[in-house]
């Protein structure tokens, strides 16, 4: 029994069975079945319903709805449930389950224009534009080393989009804003300040640029942000701030009140009240770990001022510190995942790191059915593992030849005119 746990422990402990040729047939394995799968769930929708009663992009009919009230002058309505429940009712249906805003106003901006086409044309746009951004920030932190379909069979990215969410949007947005810290601090900034639209995503990246001293960075943040704030104010005026603010409680209510279910929730509150856990330990283990978070970006950076783990540290800490964050929120994991991937291949793997990059990397396919129907949150435990091995390379002596991932070339055209 003994000898059959130690040979259990070594084979977790390293791994030696997971080389480049698995990894990459099983990634290809999983892309196949996967996308099978969703083509024909497609398939068997009835009128752009899906056989879970549910509209194609379930998540997206928000988004365009509310494009659709504010293209027809009514663009503080979008916080009006009432207002907002109707236009999804007159897309899809009396039955249609309802779609929730929660988003400040600078999103009603980013969604705007997405009405201008029919649903299902819009859609398709939406995750094609986004799609495409993500996968080139991805594709710049893996390098030329990691098969592509690692990347398009990432569970989340399904995941995403299946709901039609903006998990792109916002991978895009911090992935690329880290690449560019230092070729184009300006630019770095731009992108961070742009995630005022889903600032529970957006708390450590201050903490982060102060930690690193990057002035410059946090200047254009800051600029961006507010920039974004009064084009919202400038276009709708006050009362689309009011009525925002107004329906606030209910977001509140949304994530204390178990609205979405807490199975489809990656966070430590939600964890904690999956648990049975009371609101106020769920929201104090959610804050220690923020705290716990914060500190690990400063000590990476007193340890190593700058290091090339800088950018998916990041990430992690983003990931760890909100209390919402939904699986679709989880196509910003793969960041830290190929870096880390990218590191083990070009200078060895730790013990552990690949078993606990295995875990990570199919996180997002089994994490609601643990939680759901047998009661686990594993999602928290398995994302401070990632940060455990990415903190321990960052902070570990720098190599002759630095690893940062490099911008992808569309990142850096504004530098080139």
């Amino acid at each position: 029994m003994n000898a059959l746990a130690s040979k259990a422990w070594a084979a977790l402990r390293d791994a030696d069975w997971l080389n480049r040729e698995r990894a990459v047939a099983y990634s290809r394995i999983l892309f196949f079945f996967t996308f099978a799968l969703a083509l024909i769930w497609i398939a068997l929708a009835h009128g752009g319903i899906d056989r879970a009663g549910k509209p194609l992009g379930s998540d997206f009919v928000s988004f365009w709805t509310a494009s659709k009230i504010a293209l027809d002058g009514r663009a503080a309505d979008v916080y009006d449930v009432a207002a907002h429940w109707d236009a999804q009712k007159a897309l899809f249906g009396p039955d249609v389950a309802y779609a929730a805003f929660f988003y400040p106003p600078p999103y009603l901006l980013i969604c705007l224009p997405l009405a201008a086409l029919p649903y299902f044309a819009s859609l398709a746009v939406w995750l094609a534009a986004t799609g495409a951004a993500y996968w080139r920030v991805l594709c710049a932190y893996a390098g030329p080393h990691i098969d592509a379909f690692a990347i398009l069979a990432f569970p989340s990215f399904l995941v995403n989009a299946g709901h039609g969410q903006n998990g792109f949007l916002s991978a895009a947005l911090i992935g690329g804003g880290a690449l560019l810290l230092d070729k184009r601090p300006v630019l770095a900034g731009l992108c961070f300040g742009a995630l005022v639209y889903k600032p529970q995503l957006a708390l450590m990246i201050p903490i982060a640029l102060i930690a690193s001293r990057r002035w410059t960075v946090l200047a254009a943040a800051s600029a961006s942000a507010s920039a974004l704030v009064a084009a919202s104010w400038i276009a709708w005026g006050g009362a689309i701030w009011r009525a925002f603010l107004t329906a606030t409680p209910l977001a509140r209510a949304t994530l204390e009140r178990n609205l979405v279910g807490y199975e489809k929730m990656q966070s430590v509150f939600a964890a904690v009240r999956l648990l049975h856990g009371g609101l106020t330990l769920a929201y104090s283990l959610q804050a220690a770990t923020a705290l716990a978070a914060a500190a690990a970006l400063v000590w990476l950076n007193r340890r190593r001022f700058r290091s090339e783990a800088e950018g998916p540290a990041m990430v992690m800490a983003a990931l760890l510190a909100s209390p919402f964050l939904l699986d679709y929120d989880l196509t910003l994991l793969a960041i830290p995942l190929a870096w880390i991937a990218r590191e083990g291949l070009r200078a060895g793997f730790a013990p552990g790191e690949k078993s606990v990059l295995a875990l990570a990397y199919v996180l997002p396919l089994f994490s609601r059915t643990l939680a759901g129907n047998l009661g686990l949150p594993v999602a928290p435990l398995a994302m401070a593992a990632v940060f455990y091995f990415l903190l321990k390379r960052g902070a570990a002596p720098a190599n002759p030849a630095p690893s940062r991932p490099q911008p992808a070339k569309f990142l850096l055209a504004a530098e080139e005119s």
